[in-house]
């Protein structure tokens, strides 16, 4: 069965392709994740959801996206999907 996540305005990925979900204080606070935003960034990998800032960053298999949605909400959504698979 294919899941879902919706990650803010029209985005939703596949529950597959997920690889993580951190809060977006994580780029200030962390060189590595500052390297690896910034190397998706030079790759075109990088995609901002909505008008709205920015609250949490999802890891995919192959884009990094900038959500409006709360890091905790979404890690809900997708322990549900994750707990019915």
């Amino acid at each position: 069965m294919v899941m879902y996540i919706h990650l803010g305005g029209e985005k939703i990925i596949r529950s597959a392709e997920l690889v993580a979900i951190f809060d977006i204080s994580i780029e200030k606070s962390s060189k590595i994740s500052k390297q690896f935003v910034s190397h998706a960034r030079q790759e075109k990998n990088v995609e901002y959801i909505g008008e709205e800032e920015a609250k949490s960053i999802v890891v995919t298999k192959s884009t990094v996206y900038y959500s409006p949605i709360s890091s905790s909400t979404l890690k809900k959504r997708a322990n549900v999907f994750f707990a019915n698979a």
